[in-house]
Parts: C-alpha cells; sequence; structure tokens
C-alpha cells in the first residue's frame, strides 16, 4: 500500500505524513529530505546553484544516512533545495531512491508514506491513495513564520511570505514533475483546520483506500 501525500510548503503534509505512517504502521519517507541532502552536498562543495551538472552529482551523492543530518532542517538549504529541484537531472537521480523504498519499505512494513510535492504525479503514479494537502499561501506564511521563530529564527512576515510565493512559483512552473494535485488525488484543504481535524480526513479516506484493495 502506498500512500503519496503531495502539497505546498507548511501545508501541513508532514506532520499528517508522519501521523498516517504511526497510525497505520507504514513506513515513511519524506522525499523534500533527499533534496535537501542534494542542496547541502552542493553547498558544502561550493557549488553554483545555476550550474545543473554540479546539483545532478550532488544528488548522485545523496544516501540514506544523509537525511539525519540536523543541517537540512536549516532555511538557506531549503531555498537551495528549490532552486535544485527544478533541476531535471536532480530529479532523475532520486527518482530510483524514491520508487525503491516505496516498493520496498524497510523493516518488513506493509505499505509506506511518501511526503513530496510529486509523488502522486510522477514518482508513483499508481499509488492507491493520493492526498493533495494545501492551504492559503497566507496561513502558510504564519505557520512558517511561527516555526521559525520557535527555532531561533528572527525573521518577519512580509519577508516569509514573499519566500513562500518565491518558492511556489518554482515549483509550480518548473518544466520537470511541476507541483500540481494528481487528477486522482484527494485535495485537502487545511487552511482552517487543526491538525486532529486534518488528519481525522487523511485517516479516513487512506482506510476507505485499503478496505477496497
Amino acid at each position: 500500500m502506498i500512500v503519496a501525500l503531495d502539497g505546498p510548503a507548511a501545508a501541513g503534509k508532514g506532520t499528517l505524513a508522519k501521523r498516517l505512517a504511526l497510525h497505520f504502521d507504514f513506513a515513511f519517507l519524506d522525499t523534500g529530505l533527499l533534496y535537501r541532502a542534494t542542496a547541502r552536498h552542493l553547498a558544502d562543495a561550493g557549488g553554483d546553484r545555476a550550474d545543473a551538472a554540479a546539483a545532478t552529482a550532488a544528488a548522485r551523492r545523496v544516501a540514506a544516512s544523509d537525511l539525519d543530518d540536523p543541517r537540512l532542517r536549516r532555511e538557506e538549504i531549503a531555498q537551495l533545495a528549490s532552486a535544485v529541484a527544478a533541476v531535471p537531472g536532480v530529479r532523475a537521480a532520486l527518482l530510483a531512491f524514491q520508487r525503491d523504498f516505496a516498493a520496498a519499505p524497510p523493516d518488513g512494513k506493509r505499505g509506506a508514506v511518501l511526503d513530496g510535492r510529486d509523488i502522486g504525479t510522477v514518482v508513483c503514479p499508481d499509488a492507491a491513495a493520493k492526498i493533495f494537502v494545501t492551504a492559503s499561501i497566507e496561513e502558510r506564511a504564519r505557520r512558517r513564520l511561527k516555526e521559525l521563530r520557535e527555532s531561533g529564527v528572527e525573521t518577519i512576515y512580509g519577508t516569509v511570505l514573499q519566500d513562500m510565493q518565491d518558492r511556489d512559483a518554482r515549483d509550480s512552473r518548473r518544466q520537470t514533475a511541476p507541483l500540481r494535485p494528481a487528477d486522482d488525488a484527494f485535495v485537502l484543504d487545511t487552511t482552517d483546520l487543526d491538525a486532529d481535524a486534518a488528519f481525522a480526513a487523511a485517516r479516513d479516506y487512506v482506510a476507505g483506500k485499503l478496505a477496497a484493495t
């Protein structure tokens, strides 16, 4: 059983994906960390975000052990990850990692939850359950601002909102695997939902898909 969760930044899909994986005892993969690990490798090598060959080489160096690096949570890495994710070679290099995880979840799990931006459309288009998690950009900016301040990063709402608008534009306009809901995805708008309400809606949807398999 593969559950694909897609959506823009700060829509709440990461928290939701983890809760779904725990509830159903599925393996969990935050695919965004693969792109952040690529960005970290590129930054460590002093590479330029405009250098597609360097970004692709960085993606080929990503290993499962990279995903626990706390540096991946830094905002500058997140911004660089969004840029390198638009490189076709990067996406191609990371595709096999994601598909292998979905096809053979670790620890003998009977299913996998993958959280990303193109899981339902490109990585696992045949996933039994596809959820596209979204929210208004204003609400997402408020959530990200709260998250940054709680982690000790001083910034203002206007800056966070602009960064999010820029990131959304990159993610949705890129030629390779643009951010969009799959045609058969369950679209979950979390603008006015708390985490428990969003989880309940997603859980019921996945449970229905499980019952149908």
